[in-house]
C-alpha cells in the first residue's frame, strides 16, 4: 500500500498594494488570492498614501516585497518629498532592488506614460479604465512569469507616438516658458492654475525627459528651446 505524498510546498510572494481607495484594494487582494491557491500562497501588506507606504518600505524589519501595485495618484508625504506612486516606486527600488513594480494610472497623457516607463521601467503599466477582474489576473500571471504587461490603451498610445518623439502638454509649456522669463516657483502659480507641488513634480519630471544631468531651470530651459518644445 503506497503511503501518502505530502503536499508540494507552496511558492510564498510578499505582495505590496498602495492605493487610497480601500475597495480598490480589496479588488487587488481578492485577484490575487485566487491566482493558483494550490501552489501559490501570498503576504499581502497595504498602504493608503505615500507615508503609511513609506513607513512600510523603510521598517527594517520588512520582508522585500516581491512584486508592488502602486496607484500614480495618492496623496502625498511632502515631509519626505514623496508625491506619488512614481516616487513610491523609486524608494522600493532602492531598499528592494528585485522587486517587480506594477503602476497604476488614470493618467493618459504620451509624455506621461513615457516618462514613467522611462524613469521607472515597471513591470507592469495599467490604464485604470482598462482593469477588469480577468486583465488584473493576466497582467499578475505576465508579472509573475517575469514578462512585462503593458494595458491596452498603454500599448496603443506608444504604437501611435512616433518614434523617440517628445511631446509635453499646455502645463508643461507654460512653465517652461515662465522659467525662460526668469518667474520663481513661489510666483508661477499666479500664472499657471497648478498647485506648486504640481509645478515643482513636472519640473523634476521635464528634467528628467530631457535628460538634464545638472539639473538647473537654465539648462532645461535651453535644451527644451533648442527641440522647439516652446
Amino acid at each position: 500500500m503506497k503511503a501518502d505524498l505530502p503536499p508540494p510546498l507552496k511558492q510564498i510572494s510578499n505582495i505590496l498594494i498602495v492605493d487610497d481607495h480601500p475597495f480598490i484594494i480589496e479588488g487587488y487582494k481578492n485577484a490575487i488570492t485566487r491566482y493558483h491557491p494550490e501552489t501559490h500562497e501570498f503576504l499581502i501588506s497595504q498602504a493608503k498614501d505615500c507615508k503609511s507606504a513609506y513607513e512600510i518600505i523603510t521598517n527594517p524589519e520588512t520582508l522585500p516585497f516581491d512584486i508592488a501595485f502602486l496607484d500614480i495618484s495618492m496623496p502625498a508625504y511632502d515631509e519626505k518629498e514623496i508625491f506619488s506612486g512614481e516616487d513610491i516606486a523609486k524608494l522600493i527600488l532602492d531598499y528592494m532592488p528585485n522587486c517587480k513594480i506594477i503602476l497604476l494610472t488614470m493618467y493618459t497623457e504620451l509624455l506621461k506614460i513615457k516618462t514613467i516607463i522611462r524613469t521607472i521601467q515597471p513591470n507592469g503599466l495599467i490604464i485604470k479604465n482598462d482593469l477588469t477582474f480577468d486583465e488584473l489576473l493576466y497582467a499578475f500571471d505576465k508579472v509573475m512569469k517575469s514578462d512585462k504587461y503593458y494595458s491596452q490603451s498603454v500599448q496603443k498610445m506608444l504604437n501611435q507616438s512616433p518614434h523617440n518623439s517628445i511631446e509635453i502638454d499646455e502645463f508643461d509649456k507654460q512653465i517652461l516658458f515662465h522659467l525662460s522669463k526668469g518667474t520663481t516657483e513661489e510666483e508661477m502659480p499666479h500664472y499657471i492654475p497648478i498647485s506648486i507641488n504640481a509645478i515643482r513634480r513636472r519640473k523634476k519630471g521635464l528634467k528628467e525627459l530631457l535628460k538634464i544631468k545638472s539639473g538647473s531651470d537654465e539648462d532645461l530651459v535651453k535644451e527644451a528651446k533648442s527641440k522647439g518644445l516652446f
